[in-house]
């Protein structure tokens, strides 16, 4: 049977998570004729934008951490503010509910925003055919039709990696996603993988009450991270009752009366761990399979990564990669929201170059981490010289009043021109704090600028000027 061709756009986006919506509706607003291609699905079959990061990844997270966090205060903090509260309870189906319905309410407004910029919205499986050409095939399995541009943004994000011995089933060994959808709370509940995504939802089950064990090959605890802030990170932690077993290299993992046994090795020897759930979190890779015919020849490395050059073209000319699909930044969904918007940008003629260097990460456990910059080991190890401030969360004021009080601001600056090098932050809030980090940065502020800025006070972020003090830089007068 032939397939239909449809009228050709200006750009194709595949994909409808935080990289291509952003895409879309930039190339959109710049008056391109635009169209999005989405496949993925809720747990209810309906179409659902927004990719991993809004139905089973960052924000499905964060609402049930919310919830989790509220139900551990009632339980654990209200006394020291006076405030007795007896039986509380968790209704796990209405914290799903609530998660869900912020989720639909997220999705309905990328829709709307689609309607508004006139953005072609087609929910279908989409097949790279040629550097002009794409194949879609309906959900409905109505006959597949082809569709064309000049310009074509894959942007099919990311999916959790495969655990040789630890077969999935999303039963009782569950991915990433499955771990958010999850209907009770488990009695005892092991993560492998102790990275962010292996934090963040051992920092939601544990707070709602399971006994949590992560497990992580890695002999080194956030090694990404400035070792300060994940030695910090690791006191605090294990002190909330998380159970972090480093250099655990799981073994296998076998079902049996309703529970999971993972067998495991460290330096000590091999290990047994009976749980009632058993969560995989240990990576995610690229979603490149079956998204280019072989025809095609768009060029992947051998982990199924785009090859691309420092714009995000493909090897393929009008063929652009962003988001999780390369390796030009982490899997974070603002370094492919910010990609999304300089491909579109490219497009239409103008060239606003991304500062990889700059990128914020942060890890929604609570207390938070958050950095930009290089860290105090990587710095050292390129001999650097460099000069350190440091300044305690429990010395403000607003921590204090709100009892968070665990953390600290670090500063690492140049320590002959004063250059701001890297900000590291551990403390509550510091996701939010941290954008005042990357925007002194990215306009190459000294430690004496971030010092001699005035901050409201009381307020947490008076511990990033607190840093910059620490640093006894000479100034002026």
């Amino acid at each position: 049977m032939q397939k239909k061709q449809i009228q050709p756009f200006d750009v194709i986006v595949i994909g409808a998570g935080p990289a291509g919506y952003s895409s879309a509706i930039r190339c959109a607003q710049l008056g391109l004729k635009t169209a999005c291609i989405d496949n993925w699905h809720n747990e209810k079959g309906r179409s659902s934008l927004g990719g991993t990061y809004l139905n089973a990844g960052c924000v499905a997270s964060l609402a049930l951490l919310e919830s989790a966090k509220i139900y551990h205060s009632l339980n654990h903090n209200l006394k020291q503010h006076g405030i007795q509260a007896d039986a509380v309870t968790a209704d796990i189906t209405l914290m799903m509910q609530r998660k869900n319905n912020i989720i639909e309410t997220l999705s309905r407004q990328i829709a709307d925003l689609f309607a508004q910029h006139k953005i072609t919205c087609i929910q279908a499986k989409a097949k790279l055919l040629n550097e002009r050409r794409v194949e879609i095939t309906p959900a409905d399995r109505s006959p597949s039709s082809i569709i064309g541009a000049k310009h074509i943004i894959l942007a099919t994000g990311s999916s959790p990696v495969d655990l040789p011995g630890a077969q999935i089933d999303n039963a009782f060994i569950i991915d990433s996603g499955m771990a958010l959808n999850l209907d009770a709370v488990p009695k005892r509940l092991a993560i492998i993988g102790a990275g962010v995504i292996g934090l963040e939802l051992a920092g939601i089950w544990s707070r709602l009450g399971a006994e949590t064990i992560l497990l992580e090959a890695q002999e080194t605890f956030l090694s990404m991270t400035d070792q300060q802030i994940a030695r910090e990170a690791y006191r605090i932690y294990t002190e909330q009752g998380l159970e972090l077993r480093l250099g655990a290299r799981v073994i296998s993992a076998k079902k049996g009366n309703k529970k999971v046994t993972v067998e495991y090795q460290d330096s000590e020897g091999t290990h047994a761990l009976r749980v009632d759930k058993l969560i995989v979190a240990s990576g995610r890779k690229p979603n490149t399979e079956n998204l280019a015919a072989a025809e095609a020849d768009l060029l992947l490395d051998e982990n199924g990564y785009v090859y691309v050059d420092e714009n995000c073209r493909s090897n393929l000319p009008g063929v652009y990669a962003i988001g999780d699909l390369t390796l030009l930044g982490p899997m974070i969904a603002h370094k492919g929201i910010e990609e999304g918007l300089f491909v579109a940008e490219q497009i239409a003629g103008l060239h606003n170059p991304i500062n990889y260097d700059l990128l914020p990460s942060v890890v929604f456990t609570e207390p938070e981490i958050a950095w930009v910059g290089q860290t105090e080991q990587a710095l050292r190890a390129m001999g650097e010289p460099i000069k350190i401030g440091v300044y305690p969360l429990k010395a403000t004021a607003r921590a204090q009043a709100l009892g968070q009080t665990e953390g600290m601001v670090k500063i690492i600056a140049h320590a002959e021109t004063d250059a701001l090098l890297g900000i590291h932050i551990i403390g509550t809030q510091a996701s939010e704090m941290i954008a005042e980090a990357v925007l002194a940065m990215e306009f190459s502020a000294s430690s004496e600028d971030l010092a001699r800025t005035i901050h409201a006070h009381p307020t947490l972020a008076k511990a990033l000027h607190g840093a910059a003090l620490a640093l006894k830089t000479r100034f002026s007068t």
